[in-house]
Formats: structure tokens, sequence, C-alpha cells
């Protein structure tokens, strides 16, 4: 009596060498996604696809903002001048409207109430924190490499090596303010 367990043939039984098998395996670059596929990946990823397209509203800004952020609370929003938006003001919204609770007839998707803001606040807010805010940053970082150039360590090493044309080069017209869009 022979059993097929102590078989000693590589080829008796249906039994492969392990270089056969290590030939057929797909190396794991195989199984990535194009370039094309991983941006497209990235970018839905920072999407909200969670939450509904929004139309445009003529004259405000629309966004969806947190009711369990305590940080930035509503409380904190509408004290900025946004504004909750009722269901009859988006024709096609009717389904999103809050039935009871604190904010009835407002629309809502899963924790998020959808606001507007007037679009000269938008413009103004967006041009502080977005234009003027980084300039102003921008500034006092060419200040401060401006008054190291020049200086030396202990040791007598340069403090700053500015490379290039140095930070002050983007700077020297000023360019125009942009428009944001809502």
């Amino acid at each position: 009596m022979s059993e097929s367990r102590l078989k000693k043939s590589l080829s008796a039984g249906g039994r492969n060498d392990r270089a056969s098998e290590d030939a057929s395996r797909a190396a794991p670059e195989d199984k990535f996604i194009s370039t094309q596929e991983r941006r497209k990946m990235w970018s839905e990823e920072w999407t909200q696809s969670a939450l509904p397209k929004l139309p445009t509203l003529s004259g405000w800004h629309l966004c969806w903002l947190s009711t369990t952020n305590s940080y930035d609370s509503i409380d904190k929003r509408i004290r900025l001048g946004y504004v909750p938006v009722k269901s009859e003001e988006l024709p096609g919204y009717e389904d999103y409207r809050v039935k009871s609770g604190e904010h009835i007839g407002y629309v809502s998707c899963n924790e998020m109430l959808l606001f507007k803001l007037p679009m000269d606040v938008f413009q103004e807010v967006m041009t502080y924190q977005h234009y003027e805010k980084p300039r102003d940053e921008a500034d006092k970082m060419r200040v401060q490499v401006e008054s190291l150039q020049g200086q030396r360590d202990s040791n007598g090493k340069s403090l700053v090596n500015v490379e290039g044309e140095g930070i002050g080069s983007y700077d020297q017209q000023p360019s125009k303010t942009p428009v944001f869009s809502g």
C-alpha cells in the first residue's frame, strides 16, 4: 500500500516546483493603479460626495455647516452673517427639509445644515483669509530673511543662504485682488 503523500516525484500527483509558480505570479507593481486612476481617487477623496450637490443661489455663497462642531458652532456662524436656508428657497430640496427640532424647515443632510452668506461678505472673508493674510505673512518672512542676510553665527557661518532670486522676487509688483467663486 502506497500513500500519495510520500511520492518523491514532482511531476507525480500534479505538483509543480516553486520556480514555475513564482514565474506565474504577478509582480506587486502590476497591481498598482495608473497615475490617472490614483489622481481621480484622491480627487474624489476630498469632495463632498456624502452631501448633495448644491445649486447656485444668486447673490449668495452656499455651504454646509456642522451642527456638532463646538468650536465652529452654528451660533458663531450666524453672528458672522450666515443665514440658514429654508427648503422653500431651493426647489427640489424638499426631501432635505428638517421636520422636527430646533431647525424645522431648513435644509439638512445628516448632521449638516445648509447656510448662505451674502456674496459681498464671502468675497471680503476670502480676500482677507486667502489673499491679504498670506501676503502679510510673506512680507514678515521677507523682513526676517533680509534682517538675517549678512549675519554670521559664532563659527563665522552665514545664518542665511538665499537661493535663486530669493523670497522678495515674487512680489515686486502688486497683483490684482482675486475674485473668489461662490
